[in-house]
């Protein structure tokens, strides 16, 4: 299912660490576990948008940073929280809750990936919303669960929804590294020292692979930037394999100052594929 039900949203979390509301600004939380997936402690930033919190199953989006950054990166670098809260005041974005999760700050940045000590992919798709869960009691079993990054965040962010496509309604990238060997132009960790698995190196293999019903899928790339030919060769692969997605080049390079302007974007096409899924969801229900 689309959505955060089943035992598999449950973690179990040995220290769970909020910040305290008469502090807070914005409506922002920061939250640090002891994950888990990664054996230590782990950061995110939630923000809950106000009209959210007297419901219940309101969507959730993940936001995932780049190469270099952490839990604070899209609030602090990009205000995606008050980029959201226009959005849900102009009506392009139901009340939602936004997770920022570090990516587990392993060397330069971890992919996201599965480490052989260190499992980051399942801190973002397992314990991520566990901890949001945790923290905003408008999200629920029923929650539509939203994926998004830039850069390696992008890469995280696509290649997830292709492989746990039922957790996810939909998902973007925004200047997305497309295959794991590009990291090499952004770490300084050797890319062996990461021990990839086949499987997970590539987002347009993970895409074609993986059968059935996927996400909504979106990415964009700055015509400036230097992952340009990656992201159109990315794109000229989903329509050669004839998977659905959308795909938009902008002005701009591989910067904050780029994927801000994107962010709304980004958040508009979540909004209509919330609403998308909800509507689905009610003819089903109504048939049956």
């Amino acid at each position: 299912m689309n959505a955060l039900g089943g035992t598999e949203g449950e973690v179990a979390f040995r220290t769970f660490e909020i910040s305290d509301p008469r502090f807070e600004t914005e409506h922002l939380r920061e939250i640090t576990v002891k994950s888990p997936a990664l054996g230590g402690r782990a950061d995110l930033t939630v923000w809950v948008s106000p009209e959210a919190k007297a419901q219940e199953n309101v969507p959730l989006i993940l936001l995932l940073h780049g190469v270099y950054g952490s839990h604070w990166a899209w609030a602090r670098k990009a205000g995606a929280h008050r980029l959201a809260a226009e959005l849900i005041g102009s009506g392009e974005l139901p009340p939602c809750v936004l997770a920022m999760p570090s990516d587990g700050l392993w060397g330069d940045g971890s992919g996201y990936l599965p480490h052989r000590a260190q499992d980051f992919e399942r801190w973002i798709v397992q314990e991520v919303p566990a901890a949001a869960r945790k923290a905003a009691a408008c999200v629920g079993g029923g929650s539509r669960v939203c994926l998004a990054g830039l850069s390696m965040g992008g890469f995280g962010a696509l290649r997830l929804a292709a492989k746990y496509r039922e957790r996810f309604v939909a998902a973007a990238g925004m200047s997305s590294i497309t295959r794991f060997e590009q990291m090499g132009a952004f770490v300084e960790e050797p890319l062996g020292r990461y021990e990839v698995r086949e499987e997970d190196r590539s987002v347009l293999e993970a895409l074609v692979r993986s059968g059935g019903r996927l996400p909504e899928i979106r990415f964009d790339c700055g015509r400036e930037d230097s992952l340009l030919v990656e992201n159109r060769a990315l794109h000229a692969g989903l329509t050669d394999a004839g998977i659905e997605h959308v795909y938009e080049e902008f002005p701009g390079g591989h910067s904050w100052d780029y994927w801000r302007e994107q962010l709304p974007r980004v958040l508009r096409f979540f909004g209509g594929a919330i609403v998308k899924r909800e509507r689905e969801t009610e003819r089903r229900d109504q048939r049956d």
